[in-house]
């Protein structure tokens, strides 16, 4: 998917939400586990359930890795539902990859040749030649890690060189070199609130991968109003607070209902904003 038609979806949805599919066995409901497939069946119904409200999925890969090779097939079983029915999803492997250039290589064959999904994220504490196989594929994107939303981001992330610069600064900066606003995002947590008016003086063109909203505390409001670019420039993710906001039978139900709240909220900042006119 191209920049220029993700940024159309997100104009005519009026939403820039991106449903994470953290889903975990132990906390999908309980009358599911008589499925065949569990995984599958709880994405499925969340899928059908939040796709008009949103623009993204974003399934986590430990998740599923957790169950073995058959929550790895339930991840590529989503994929592929979500490719078919909703092909205009922009669907995110949250894998969190980087290594050594023959291994990155592998990496990036799994996930765009193979799951064919539009990004991976990527660690880039190895460097350029970890991230650069991410890159050869057109119409793939990489989602570079720069500051997280965990606590324990202050413990690197914020980190400064003999220069004063962050060491997500610099993240930021060096990596633009790698490759442009066309094929790479930045991952930036909610939970810092007014840093972003920091990062968009580094990147101020380049869309962000945001987590940390809802069940983690940042502010839609604050990531709109220090993030937002003139093209919008976010992807605002949620996992808990939409898939795991019921856990009976109708549990699709509550999470369209969760995920159509925060949709009419983002459609207030895209309308604020000037990107969309309502």
């Amino acid at each position: 998917m191209t920049r220029k038609e993700l940024i159309e979806n997100i104009k005519r949805k009026q939403s820039f939400l991106c449903v994470g599919l953290d889903t975990d066995i132990k906390k999908i409901p309980s009358h599911l586990l008589k499925d065949e497939d569990p995984l599958f069946a709880f994405n499925k119904a969340i899928v059908d359930a939040t796709a008009p409200y949103c623009v993204a999925y974003k399934p986590n890969l430990a998740f599923y890795e957790s169950t073995g090779v058959a929550g790895l097939i339930s991840l590529e079983k989503t994929i592929a539902y979500i490719k078919e029915n909703y092909p205009d999803q922009f669907i995110i492997a949250d894998a969190k990859r980087g290594d050594i250039g023959n291994t990155s290589e592998m990496y990036a064959r799994s996930f765009f040749d193979h799951m064919k999904v539009n990004a991976v994220t990527v660690a880039p504490y190895m460097g350029e030649d970890s991230v650069k196989p991410f890159l050869i594929y057109p119409e793939s994107w990489v989602i570079l890690l720069a500051l997280t939303s965990n606590k324990g981001s202050h413990d690197f992330q914020m980190t400064r060189d003999e220069n004063g610069e962050l060491l997500f600064e610099t993240v930021l900066r060096k990596s633009q070199a790698w490759a442009n606003d066309d094929q790479m995002m930045y991952v930036v947590g909610a939970t810092h609130g007014k840093t972003f008016e920091d990062v968009r003086k580094v990147a101020p063109n380049h869309f962000l991968l945001v987590p940390g909203v809802g069940a983690q505390g940042g502010s839609l409001k604050d990531v709109a109003e220090y993030g937002m670019n003139k093209d919008c420039g976010l992807l605002v993710n949620s996992s808990r607070a939409i898939i795991y906001a019921d856990n009976t039978e109708r549990f699709a139900e509550v999470a369209a209902r969760e995920a159509k709240a925060v949709q009419q909220e983002m459609t207030v900042y895209l309308n604020d904003k000037r990107i969309i006119h309502v």
